[in-house]
Protein backbone atom coordinates (compact mmCIF):
# COMPACT_ATOMS: atom_id res chain seq x y z
CA UNK A 1 0.00 0.00 0.00
CA UNK A 2 3.11 2.33 0.82
CA UNK A 3 4.22 1.54 -2.76
CA UNK A 4 1.30 2.66 -4.31
CA UNK A 5 0.60 5.48 -2.51
CA UNK A 6 4.28 6.55 -3.15
CA UNK A 7 4.15 6.42 -6.99
CA UNK A 8 0.24 7.90 -7.04
CA UNK A 9 2.51 10.91 -4.61
CA UNK A 10 4.91 10.75 -8.11
CA UNK A 11 2.22 11.34 -10.71
CA UNK A 12 -0.31 13.14 -9.45
CA UNK A 13 1.49 15.39 -7.16
CA UNK A 14 5.19 15.75 -8.42
CA UNK A 15 6.96 14.32 -5.93
CA UNK A 16 10.86 13.53 -6.40
CA UNK A 17 10.75 10.11 -8.07
CA UNK A 18 13.06 7.84 -6.21
CA UNK A 19 16.27 6.58 -8.23
CA UNK A 20 16.74 3.41 -6.96
CA UNK A 21 15.25 0.18 -5.37
CA UNK A 22 12.29 2.02 -2.74
CA UNK A 23 12.67 -0.98 -0.43
CA UNK A 24 15.45 -3.36 0.74
CA UNK A 25 15.50 -6.74 -0.76
CA UNK A 26 14.92 -9.93 1.60
CA UNK A 27 13.83 -7.58 4.36
CA UNK A 28 12.36 -9.26 7.24
CA UNK A 29 10.88 -8.00 10.65
CA UNK A 30 11.51 -10.15 13.72
CA UNK A 31 10.23 -10.40 17.18
CA UNK A 32 12.35 -9.65 20.21
CA UNK A 33 11.29 -12.95 22.23
CA UNK A 34 13.57 -13.13 24.82
CA UNK A 35 16.94 -11.00 26.46
CA UNK A 36 19.42 -13.33 24.19
CA UNK A 37 17.72 -11.87 21.28
CA UNK A 38 17.59 -8.14 22.86
CA UNK A 39 21.36 -8.24 23.47
CA UNK A 40 22.07 -9.71 19.74
CA UNK A 41 19.42 -6.97 18.04
CA UNK A 42 21.23 -4.61 20.05
CA UNK A 43 25.13 -5.67 19.05
CA UNK A 44 24.06 -5.86 15.28
CA UNK A 45 22.89 -1.88 15.64
CA UNK A 46 25.82 -0.90 17.62
CA UNK A 47 28.54 -3.16 14.73
CA UNK A 48 26.06 -2.79 11.81
CA UNK A 49 27.53 0.78 10.75
CA UNK A 50 30.89 -0.09 10.99
CA UNK A 51 30.17 -2.51 7.56
CA UNK A 52 29.15 0.59 5.43
CA UNK A 53 32.55 1.14 3.68
CA UNK A 54 31.65 -2.48 2.78
CA UNK A 55 28.02 -2.67 1.37
CA UNK A 56 27.29 -2.79 -2.06
CA UNK A 57 24.50 -0.83 -1.39
CA UNK A 58 26.76 1.82 -0.59
CA UNK A 59 27.30 4.73 -3.30
CA UNK A 60 31.26 5.11 -2.43
CA UNK A 61 31.69 1.23 -2.15
CA UNK A 62 34.96 0.07 -3.91
CA UNK A 63 35.10 -3.64 -4.23
CA UNK A 64 38.92 -4.75 -2.88
CA UNK A 65 41.04 -6.15 -5.14
CA UNK A 66 41.41 -9.82 -5.29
Amino acid sequence: MTTKRYADGVKKNGWQPFPRKLWQRNYYEHIIRNESDLNLTRKYIIENPKKWEFDRENPNFVRPHA
